[in-house]
């Protein structure tokens, strides 16, 4: 029999932090008593008031299809929150409603992409940037961050990769898996080297609300006219209002890309889920507060996590400015040795030590060579303060005992 498999699905590889999170889940469900730092899925409950607001819809039979690119409502009140938040002016069909904001992106990527076109990543980068640009036969570009630099990209760096294929930049800020930040100074030296080259420039901002020490989000959009019209911004409900599971993400941007957007979304999933695209109206419209109280629990678990891994032998890691996620350098550690059933066993790589950490400790990270970030692992602070003590306390034993 033939192989059927499509070269476009041979080339991309399954999601590393999905999972290692089903791996943990699936132990944890045997009652092994796993520490999961893998997921980037909050550990709060949905605030009660957007559940409430789904609960309504769904007695009042609001269960039914809506228009593809989302409610009227919900793509209005996306507008509004763009327009009081920063200041910028949006029509409703400049926005769309997507199942989530991976959705919103792979909807993006196959609407603007062609074979060949070549695709600005800059690292660490969260996973799926890479594949989603190999589903459409684009070429993903990768620009290194640096840990020294906090792991941001500088601009001088981004214009050495640009060649005459390229077409779009992806700037995440803040980021997974690394949390870090891009200062207005920074983004207007990438506004300017997309103008410069013409590019499209994709704003991932699902972490906009997830940021500490006083630092100030600001996105590229805002900066000028011209960034202005060739930004399309990616949002969502799923990390800003613990909604992970309702799937409702946001895009808005330039009106013909949109559009095209909606085209492709009408032909894979229709809309979004109906009662869930009222929750995320509830979401946007109404009390803010549990957002705060959120950031403030995040907050206090970054600082501990923090100071806990620098305090390890010959573990450093950088303070992030956003988002629950800290990249750890664990480089020393490749290398090292184990005895697992009496036979000795050598950490190759960050994969090796991830398998280490897990099968021997019980603690679930992600390699960093996921992100483009090898020899480091990515630690989500997104679970309890009691869960991170454990898991912190595990992985010190465990990397005491290599040799």
């Amino acid at each position: 029999m033939r192989d059927f498999i499509s070269r476009r699905a041979n080339k991309i590889k399954p999601s590393p932090t999905l999972a290692v999170s089903a791996r943990a889940k699936a132990m944890k469900a045997k009652g092994i008593d796993v520490v999961g730092f893998g997921a980037g899925e909050p550990d709060f409950d949905t605030p009660g008031h957007i559940k409430q607001a789904a609960i309504r819809a769904l007695e009042a039979g609001f269960t039914k299809y809506t228009p593809e690119a989302g409610i009227d409502e919900l793509r209005d009140a996306v507008c509004a929150k763009f327009k009081r938040e920063m200041g910028l002016h949006y029509e409703r069909a400049q926005s769309i409603i997507s199942v989530g904001g991976k959705h919103c992106l792979f909807n993006l990527f196959q609407a603007v992409l062609n074979p060949g076109d070549e695709v600005i990543i800059l690292a660490p980068y969260w996973v799926s940037y890479v594949d989603m640009a190999l589903l459409t036969g684009a070429k993903p570009v990768i620009v290194n961050g640096s840990e020294k630099n906090n792991f941001a990209a500088k601009a001088s760096d981004i214009e050495k990769a640009v060649t005459a294929k390229t077409k779009m930049l992806i700037v995440n800020s803040p980021s997974n898996p690394s949390g870090a930040a891009y200062t207005e100074a920074e983004l207007k030296k990438f506004a300017s080297l997309a103008k410069k080259h013409d590019l499209l420039i994709v704003s991932d901002e699902i972490y906009e609300k997830i940021i500490y020490d006083g630092f100030k989000f600001v996105s590229i959009a805002q900066l000028s006219k011209d960034a202005y019209k060739r930004t399309v911004i990616v949002n969502g409900v799923s990390k800003t209002y613990s909604m992970t599971g309702w799937r409702i993400g946001y895009a808005a941007g330039p009106k013909d890309i949109i559009a095209a957007c909606a085209k492709i979304q009408g032909q894979s999933t229709s809309n979004p889920t109906s009662f869930a695209q009222k929750g995320a109206l509830e979401a946007l419209n109404a009390t803010q507060d549990d957002v705060e109280k959120m950031r403030r629990a995040f907050d206090e678990r970054r600082l501990y996590i923090v100071k806990r891994l620098n305090e390890m032998p010959k573990i450093t890691c950088n303070l992030p400015q956003g988002a629950f996620y800290v990249l750890p350098n664990f480089n020393a550690y490749i290398g090292k040795s184990y005895t697992k059933d009496g036979a000795q066993i050598k950490i190759k790589n960050d994969l090796d030590l991830t398998e280490y950490l897990l099968s021997e400790s019980l603690v679930a990270v992600v390699p960093g060579s996921a992100f483009g970030a090898p020899g480091y692992l990515r630690l989500s602070y997104a679970t309890g303060m009691e869960q991170i003590k454990k898991g912190l306390d595990r992985i010190e034993k465990a990397i005491k005992a290599l040799f």
